[in-house]
Protein backbone atom coordinates (compact mmCIF):
# COMPACT_ATOMS: atom_id res chain seq x y z
CA UNK A 1 0.00 0.00 0.00
CA UNK A 2 1.56 3.52 -0.81
CA UNK A 3 2.48 5.88 1.42
CA UNK A 4 2.20 9.55 1.67
CA UNK A 5 5.17 11.46 0.42
CA UNK A 6 6.34 14.88 0.42
CA UNK A 7 4.22 16.88 -2.73
CA UNK A 8 1.49 14.60 -2.06
CA UNK A 9 -2.00 15.49 -2.21
CA UNK A 10 -4.44 13.83 0.97
CA UNK A 11 -7.32 14.23 2.93
CA UNK A 12 -7.02 13.89 6.81
CA UNK A 13 -9.23 13.86 9.77
CA UNK A 14 -8.28 15.18 12.85
CA UNK A 15 -8.55 16.54 16.44
CA UNK A 16 -6.53 19.13 17.78
CA UNK A 17 -6.57 18.86 21.67
CA UNK A 18 -4.83 21.14 24.74
CA UNK A 19 -3.02 19.68 27.42
CA UNK A 20 -6.47 19.84 29.17
CA UNK A 21 -8.74 17.55 27.00
CA UNK A 22 -10.34 20.73 25.70
CA UNK A 23 -10.75 20.14 21.53
CA UNK A 24 -9.94 23.06 20.28
CA UNK A 25 -10.34 22.15 16.29
CA UNK A 26 -11.92 18.87 14.94
CA UNK A 27 -12.72 17.63 11.41
CA UNK A 28 -14.46 14.27 12.92
CA UNK A 29 -17.78 15.65 12.22
CA UNK A 30 -17.04 16.89 8.85
CA UNK A 31 -15.38 16.30 5.13
CA UNK A 32 -12.07 15.30 5.71
CA UNK A 33 -9.52 18.28 5.49
CA UNK A 34 -7.65 18.21 1.92
CA UNK A 35 -4.45 19.62 1.86
CA UNK A 36 -0.73 19.09 -0.07
CA UNK A 37 2.14 17.85 1.79
CA UNK A 38 5.11 20.65 1.62
CA UNK A 39 2.79 23.53 0.98
CA UNK A 40 2.38 24.91 4.54
CA UNK A 41 -1.42 25.03 4.85
CA UNK A 42 -0.76 23.05 8.21
CA UNK A 43 1.97 23.38 10.90
CA UNK A 44 5.41 21.77 9.20
CA UNK A 45 5.41 19.19 12.50
CA UNK A 46 1.92 18.06 11.05
CA UNK A 47 2.51 17.65 7.78
CA UNK A 48 5.70 15.53 8.38
CA UNK A 49 4.08 13.31 11.02
CA UNK A 50 1.51 12.93 7.62
CA UNK A 51 4.86 11.87 5.95
CA UNK A 52 4.81 8.06 5.59
CA UNK A 53 1.40 7.16 6.86
CA UNK A 54 -1.03 4.82 5.23
CA UNK A 55 -4.84 5.29 3.98
CA UNK A 56 -6.27 4.35 6.75
CA UNK A 57 -3.74 4.75 9.30
CA UNK A 58 -4.13 6.76 12.74
CA UNK A 59 -1.44 8.68 14.38
CA UNK A 60 -0.90 10.94 17.43
CA UNK A 61 1.19 13.41 17.97
CA UNK A 62 2.51 16.08 20.55
CA UNK A 63 3.69 19.12 19.50
CA UNK A 64 5.46 21.85 21.78
CA UNK A 65 5.14 25.13 21.49
CA UNK A 66 7.95 25.89 19.42
CA UNK A 67 7.08 22.86 17.13
CA UNK A 68 3.17 24.40 16.88
CA UNK A 69 2.90 28.20 16.73
CA UNK A 70 5.90 29.36 18.71
CA UNK A 71 6.23 30.80 22.34
CA UNK A 72 3.82 33.38 23.48
CA UNK A 73 5.59 36.56 23.40
CA UNK A 74 4.43 39.25 25.84
CA UNK A 75 5.52 42.24 23.75
CA UNK A 76 2.47 41.05 21.25
CA UNK A 77 0.25 42.25 24.30
CA UNK A 78 -1.37 45.80 24.18
CA UNK A 79 -3.19 48.07 26.38
CA UNK A 80 -5.65 50.68 24.14
CA UNK A 81 -8.23 53.06 24.97
CA UNK A 82 -12.06 51.77 24.56
CA UNK A 83 -12.34 55.44 23.05
CA UNK A 84 -10.45 54.03 20.29
CA UNK A 85 -12.99 51.41 18.86
CA UNK A 86 -16.21 52.15 17.15
CA UNK A 87 -19.29 52.02 20.04
CA UNK A 88 -20.80 49.85 18.11
CA UNK A 89 -18.13 46.94 18.35
CA UNK A 90 -19.98 44.93 21.65
CA UNK A 91 -16.56 44.36 23.32
CA UNK A 92 -15.76 40.98 25.50
CA UNK A 93 -13.54 39.22 26.45
CA UNK A 94 -12.12 36.26 24.26
CA UNK A 95 -13.78 38.17 21.16
CA UNK A 96 -11.81 38.45 18.04
CA UNK A 97 -11.00 42.02 16.21
CA UNK A 98 -9.58 42.85 12.76
CA UNK A 99 -7.25 45.93 13.46
CA UNK A 100 -4.97 48.69 11.78
CA UNK A 101 -1.47 49.38 12.40
CA UNK A 102 0.59 52.19 12.88
CA UNK A 103 2.12 51.52 9.50
CA UNK A 104 -1.19 50.91 7.65
CA UNK A 105 -1.25 46.85 8.37
CA UNK A 106 -3.52 44.44 9.71
CA UNK A 107 -3.97 42.23 12.13
CA UNK A 108 -6.06 39.98 14.17
CA UNK A 109 -5.77 40.57 17.64
CA UNK A 110 -8.36 39.00 21.23
CA UNK A 111 -9.48 40.86 23.43
CA UNK A 112 -8.14 39.78 26.87
CA UNK A 113 -9.49 41.73 29.38
CA UNK A 114 -11.77 44.86 29.95
CA UNK A 115 -10.61 46.74 32.37
CA UNK A 116 -12.37 50.57 33.37
CA UNK A 117 -11.59 52.31 30.07
CA UNK A 118 -9.07 50.25 29.02
CA UNK A 119 -8.60 46.96 26.48
CA UNK A 120 -6.04 44.76 26.88
CA UNK A 121 -5.47 43.27 23.17
CA UNK A 122 -3.31 40.10 22.33
CA UNK A 123 -1.91 39.53 18.90
CA UNK A 124 -0.48 35.97 19.34
CA UNK A 125 -2.39 33.12 18.09
CA UNK A 126 -4.58 31.76 20.35
CA UNK A 127 -2.70 28.67 20.54
CA UNK A 128 0.75 30.44 21.21
CA UNK A 129 2.37 28.84 24.08
CA UNK A 130 0.63 25.84 24.12
CA UNK A 131 1.51 22.51 23.92
CA UNK A 132 -1.06 20.52 21.28
CA UNK A 133 -1.33 17.00 20.49
CA UNK A 134 -3.39 16.08 17.10
CA UNK A 135 -4.86 12.56 16.50
CA UNK A 136 -4.59 12.21 12.74
CA UNK A 137 -6.14 9.58 10.39
CA UNK A 138 -4.83 9.57 6.53
CA UNK A 139 -7.83 9.06 5.16
CA UNK A 140 -6.70 9.31 0.77
CA UNK A 141 -3.94 9.65 -0.63
CA UNK A 142 -5.45 11.56 -4.01
CA UNK A 143 -2.71 11.98 -5.93
CA UNK A 144 0.73 11.47 -4.85
CA UNK A 145 3.10 13.94 -6.18
CA UNK A 146 1.51 17.56 -6.94
CA UNK A 147 3.36 19.26 -9.35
Amino acid sequence: MPKAKMGAKVKVHFEGLLEDGTVFGSTTDEEAFEFIIGEKNMLPSFENAVIGMQKGETKTITLAPEEAYGPHKKELVSVMEKSGFPKEINMEVGKRLRVRTQDGKYNVVTVKDLTGDSIVLDENDPLAGKTLTFKIELVEIIQQNVS
